[in-house]
């Protein structure tokens, strides 16, 4: 019998050996990208101080009511993408390195990022 192995530790062991190469750092911090399946979650983090400098989620409270039909579609993705690229141009971020997190580049991943670059973040 033939044991597949799960969707998460596939994508754990695709972020790890991307994360080898991926660092984020004072200039150009990391644009981290989470998805589950009701929400979406964005943060740029400095990986040299360990800090994070700016998150959005579909759960902030700037789309929490604008968002109708939840935050797990492409319409939410976008939102966030905007979100994220409109504090962090406000941070004084404007390079940042897109970590997709094991995911693939399609879909709400996708979305979330031109979204971001639409924004005015560079990547």
């Amino acid at each position: 019998m033939l044991k597949k192995p799960d969707r998460n530790s596939v994508r754990a062991k695709k972020r790890f050996r991307v994360r080898k190469k991926i660092t984020g750092s004072g200039e150009r911090p990391r644009l981290n990208v989470f998805r589950s399946i009701q929400n979406v979650y964005a943060q740029i983090i400095d990986d040299e101080r360990g800090v994070t400098l700016v998150a959005a989620s579909t759960l902030a409270p700037e789309l929490k009511g604008k968002l109708a039909q939840g935050g797990g579609n492409i319409a939410a993705a976008t939102a966030v993408g905007e979100l994220v690229a409109k504090k962090a141009l406000d941070a004084g971020i404007k390079k940042v390195v897109f970590d997709r997190a094991g995911y693939i580049y399609h879909g709400r991943v996708k979305a979330l990022a031109e979204a971001a670059r639409a924004g005015g973040l560079e990547f």
